[in-house]
C-alpha cells in the first residue's frame, strides 16, 4: 500500500468507471421512501453518481451468489452530516452491494453496510448498520484495490477495511460485523448510563450506576480486543 494511503480509500480500475448520474426519483421509486426520507434527500443530497461498476466484464473477477457485482456510488452531499437513512434507502433500491463515497467540499468519507442475501428468502437483502471512515482529503493518495479471487472475496476485503477494529484470527466477516454491532449497542448504553450518573443525586445510586458502567466498559473492551 502506498505511504499515506487510507486503506478504505480505493483506487478503482479505470475500466470499471461508469459515471452515470442517478435521479432521486428512481431511488424513491424502488427504495420505499416516505415523506421524511424524501425531505432528507432534498435537504442533504445534491447528486448521486454511479461511479464504478465492479463486475466480471470490467475487472475480470467472477461473481458469486449475493455478489454478482459491486457498485461504487459517489454522493455529493449538501451537508457534512449525511444521515445513514439516506444510504439505507439507496441500498434498498439497488440490488447489489454498494460502497459509498460521500463527498462534501474537498473531503470524502467512505461508507458501507454489510449487505447479504436473506438465507430464507433470496429475494430479500439483510443490511447491517453502516461503517464509515473519518473525513479524507479528496487529494489524498488512494490505496490499490485489494487482490481477490472473486467479487465476493473482494467485497469482504473492502468491508474489512471499514471496520472500527481488526478482525480476530480466522474471524469471518459476518462474525466481525455482529461483534461491531454488539459494541455499538453497549456504547449507546454507556452514553445513556453516563447521563443518568450526572443527573443522580443520591450517593448509593451513584455507586450502583458506576458499578454498572464499569461492567459495560469492561465488556466493550473485551469485544474490541
Amino acid at each position: 500500500m502506498k505511504a499515506g494511503a487510507h486503506p478504505a480509500f480505493i483506487s478503482y480500475p479505470p475500466k470499471a468507471a461508469y459515471g452515470r448520474s442517478i435521479a432521486k426519483s428512481k431511488i424513491y421509486e424502488h427504495g420505499g421512501t416516505n415523506s421524511r426520507l424524501k425531505e432528507l434527500f432534498v435537504r442533504q443530497v445534491e447528486q448521486i453518481v454511479w461511479q464504478y461498476k465492479l463486475a466480471p466484464e470490467t475487472i475480470n473477477l467472477p461473481g458469486r451468489p449475493g455478489v454478482p457485482e459491486i457498485q461504487v456510488f459517489s454522493i455529493l452531499a449538501k451537508t457534512k452530516d449525511l444521515e445513514h437513512d439516506v444510504l439505507h434507502c439507496i441500498d434498498k433500491a439497488v440490488q447489489y452491494p454498494i460502497i459509498f463515497e460521500v463527498v462534501h467540499g474537498d473531503r470524502i468519507r467512505v461508507s458501507a453496510c454489510y449487505k447479504r442475501l436473506n438465507e430464507s428468502d433470496a429475494a430479500r437483502w439483510v443490511l447491517s448498520e453502516y461503517f464509515t471512515t473519518d473525513w479524507i482529503s479528496s487529494d489524498e493518495i488512494r490505496a490499490p484495490m485489494p487482490q481477490a479471487l472473486d467479487l465476493a472475496s473482494l467485497y469482504e476485503q473492502l468491508l474489512y477495511r471499514l471496520m472500527p477494529f481488526k478482525a480476530r484470527p480466522q474471524e469471518p466477516l459476518r462474525d466481525l460485523v455482529d461483534r461491531a454491532d454488539q459494541v455499538r449497542t453497549i456504547q449507546r448504553e454507556i452514553v445513556s448510563i453516563e447521563a443518568r450518573l450526572v443527573r443522580e443525586a443520591q450517593f448509593n445510586r451513584k455507586v450502583e450506576i458506576n458499578a454498572a458502567l464499569r461492567r459495560l466498559k469492561s465488556e466493550c473492551e473485551k469485544l474490541t480486543n
